[in-house]
């Protein structure tokens, strides 16, 4: 039997509507980690000086490393939601490597998705990182259960994907960061364990308590870009003098297109932040940048 390769190792997530499981799509990497979480149980009556770890609960999580970024603000949608879902992880197969071999080792169980970071980059393809906590036990993965096979979409480039930054938090923004060269939008649910003593058997249960967002841009403290849009810019003065006031800004993340990047289009989600930290560099012989660090300022808003 040949060895498994990585792309033939795939996590699945059910779709209730179709009633079937779904790969997630055009992934890059995978990672499922199971953990036994154990407790020292050597005492006085034991000669020796070895530990003896004893298994207390089972807890298991799994991460997710895709190209896909057109369904972002379904993501955003699923952690606001603070939902459990089904995952499955197998084995796969055929030309778009989306067909169960129904492995020994695959498994199913529900999760929730605590962790997301979208990447929208200058002059690379944008990506995502999803990060799942498992609640509750494991199960085997019956031959019954189907796989959907979904479309293979289409890679974005993050300089089509910007974000626009008001002035306060009355006003929908308008304008971008001009010289943008990173934008990452982070999201985050803490989790804590729910297990009681009325609670069967070994395995974790997890529960979501809070929900905390943040967004990260760097840019050119001033570029050579030819600007031909007649849609101005945030500067870097303009952040100074926003994170002087040390208020709440709106800030919208969206598709754009035109003369220089600036058009907004599609939005894809959207809300409130507190400027908490801005980085100004100036190295020896490279482009001098700056670092803004917003951090959420209530719910965000995920576009229809």
């Amino acid at each position: 039997m040949a060895t498994l390769k990585g792309q033939n190792f795939r996590i699945c997530v059910y779709d209730t509507s179709a009633e079937k499981y779904k790969v997630i799509g055009m992934a890059t990497n995978c990672v499922v980690t199971l953990t036994n979480n154990t407790e020292d149980a050597s005492h006085k009556d034991i000669v020796g000086a070895a530990a003896l770890p004893v298994t207390v609960s089972h807890g298991w999580s799994v991460q997710v490393d895709s190209l896909n970024v057109a369904d972002t603000a379904a993501m955003l949608t699923a952690i606001k939601a603070m939902a459990p879902m089904t995952l499955m992880w197998d084995e796969t197969s055929t030309t778009d490597n989306q067909s169960r071999e129904k492995a020994t080792f695959a498994r199913k169980g529900s999760a929730y998705l605590t962790d997301g970071t979208f990447s929208f980059n200058d002059r690379e393809n944008a990506q995502k990182s999803l990060q799942f906590s498992g609640t509750g036990p494991l199960e085997t993965v019956g031959s019954s259960e189907a796989v959907d096979v979904i479309s293979i979409g289409s890679i974005t480039k993050g300089q089509f994907v910007r974000l626009f930054l008001g002035s306060d938090n009355t006003t929908t923004p308008a304008t971008v960061i001009a010289s943008a060269k990173q934008l990452s939008l982070h999201v985050s649910v803490s989790v804590e364990s729910a297990t009681t003593k009325d609670t069967t058997g070994e395995w974790d249960v997890q529960e979501p308590t809070a929900l905390n967002y943040d967004i990260t841009s760097s840019a050119l403290m001033r570029g050579n870009d030819t600007i031909t849009s007649q849609t101005g810019a945030k500067s870097l003065s303009d952040l100074e003098t926003i994170y002087e006031a040390g208020t709440p800004v709106k800030w919208v993340i969206a598709n754009v297109s035109g003369d220089n990047n600036r058009t907004k289009g599609a939005v894809i989600a959207s809300g409130s932040v507190v400027l908490t930290q801005l980085t100004l560099n100036g190295p020896n012989r490279q482009n001098a940048d700056y670092q803004a660090t917003l951090t959420g300022y209530g719910d965000y808003t995920v576009a229809a």
